[in-house]
């Protein structure tokens, strides 16, 4: 509350200086501070430790409040012309695009008064959810922590001087490298190929979290290096080989939206829920919504795979050892499989060309292809190639490559070389 005077008082005393009020004031914490600064009257007051700790405790409290006793004043200043967009207390949402490194969303930003506050998915061009990255991006833009201009040799410099530097750098017949997160902006592409055009450049796409593997095992299944869709939602029986789906594998996001359709109940007289086996050796956001989890050691992944291969197959193909618990449960998923004929789908995280190609073969063997296995609309987010990264580095160390530009990654601390990039 504020007085005649715009100073800060609490009460009709406070305002009116009323001596008892004022007489108040000036012992409320005084005889505590003195008698803790004063042993003879620590003594008087006797007492025993918790007594002692009541006191101490009161004695920061008190503190505290007194030091926070001094609000200062804020002053709401109104717009002298008020934009016509935004009106005090409505919010406005604007629709963007979510795109870090591999993961690329459609969203809509809640905003008040220019200040962007909350991220939802944006289900008029989209699937309508969004993950926890893409929640807590807003953060981002409130960083203080964040470069304000570009840096040269550690220092603050110009857009125009950093474009100096680098056409130095570049001219000539030097050798350049370009190492890249996925891309999948028909755009920047093409503005890659120029580039590289005109530098004669190699381009490297480099994802943090690999997923060549699958890739690579996809071009030799079906004849295209990309993931193909998964369709959760067509799915009755799920199984996954480490893969996380729901929490960072793949599109998590359209996964996720998917396998909670297949888990909600439509029709009262046809109760059925989708069911998903997770095969993992630790704990992920897909093995705790599993309705069987599978516990495995990371080395019995890949026989885990071959156990359920053969199952449906027929085959006979070694895969090494497998416990006895797993091998039960292989044997259980491999039957509900069996039943879900062409309505079943096989996943896998593994970056392991011939676990990834066997999956294909037991999508394949169960007529899953098509349906919920769809190449004909592939997700182009993960182009990452290990084979080509790999290159590069055999490239560097030889000194055959004399410059290079990293664009939306950071391999110097998250290459699997053991930091020998």
């Amino acid at each position: 509350m504020k007085g005649k005077d715009q100073g800060i008082w609490i009460g009709e005393k406070d305002l009116t200086n009323d001596p008892s009020f004022i007489e108040i004031s000036k012992q409320e914490f005084a005889s505590l501070p003195e008698a803790l600064g004063n042993t003879e009257a620590v003594e008087q007051l006797g007492g025993n430790r918790r007594d002692f700790m009541k006191m101490l405790g009161f004695g920061v409290g008190a503190a505290a409040l007194a030091a926070s006793c001094d609000i200062p004043v804020k002053r709401a200043i109104p717009y002298t012309v008020k934009p016509d967009t935004i009106v005090p207390g409505v919010a406005t949402y604007y629709a963007t695009t979510y795109v870090q490194g591999s993961e690329c969303a459609p969203i809509l930003v809640k905003t008040r008064e220019g200040r962007p506050i909350k991220i939802e998915g944006n289900d008029l061009v989209g699937y309508g959810g969004t993950s926890a990255r893409a929640q807590a991006s807003v953060l981002s833009l409130y960083d203080t922590a964040r470069f304000k201009s570009p840096m040269l040799n550690g220092g603050d410099a110009t857009w125009a001087d950093v474009d100096k530097k680098a056409m130095e750098i570049l001219s000539g017949s030097r050798r350049v490298a370009l190492v890249t997160s996925s891309i999948y902006s028909p755009s920047v592409q093409s503005a890659i190929d120029a580039f590289t055009a005109k530098y004669n450049a190699t381009h490297v796409q480099y994802d943090t979290v690999s997923h060549s593997a699958l890739l690579d095992a996809n071009e030799k299944s079906f004849g295209l290096r990309a993931i193909p869709s998964y369709h959760f939602d067509k799915a009755d029986v799920i199984v996954s080989f480490d893969a996380d789906f729901l929490g960072t594998w793949g599109n998590s996001t359209k996964n996720s939206v998917d396998f909670i359709s297949g888990r909600k109940l439509k029709d009262a007289k046809n109760a059925k829920m989708n069911r998903l086996y997770q095969v993992e050796s630790h704990m992920s956001l897909t093995g705790s919504n599993a309705d069987n989890r599978v516990l495995v050691k990371p080395s019995e992944q890949g026989a885990a795979i071959v156990a359920l291969y053969n199952a449906i197959a027929g085959a006979s193909l070694s895969g090494g050892k497998l416990n006895a618990e797993a091998t039960k449960a292989v044997k259980l998923m491999a039957a509900d499989l069996k039943a879900a004929r062409g309505k079943s789908l096989v996943v896998c995280g593994t970056n392991n060309v011939s676990e990834q190609v066997l999956v294909n073969a037991i999508n394949s063997a169960l007529g899953n292809i098509g349906t919920t296995v769809d190449m004909s609309d592939p997700l182009m987010t993960y182009k990452g190639d290990d084979k080509a990264m790999a290159k590069l580095m055999s490239d560097m160390n030889s000194g055959s490559i004399d410059a290079i530009v990293l664009m939306g990654v950071n391999p110097v601390y998250d290459y699997n070389a053991n930091g020998k990039f």
